[in-house]
């Protein structure tokens, strides 16, 4: 291994599990598949927190009162 990758592997593991906690307790205070999000998050980044963002919090999604 060279002195980057050693750098950089840590460094992705902990983002990686800070991902992957976040979605956990989320999708749980939510009911929303919390060992499907949080094990996602685990093995890939940072697609699950997208989707995540996308599907369960709907943050894109325009809110029915809006008139427009």
């Amino acid at each position: 291994m060279t002195k980057e990758e050693m750098i950089i592997l840590p460094i992705a593991g902990v983002i990686l599990l800070l991902q992957s906690t976040y979605l956990f307790i989320d999708a749980r205070k939510r009911d929303s598949n919390p060992w499907f999000w949080g094990l996602w998050g685990l093995i890939q980044c940072p697609f699950p927190l997208l989707f995540y963002f996308i599907i369960v919090r709907k943050i894109f999604h325009r809110k029915k009162d809006d008139p427009a």
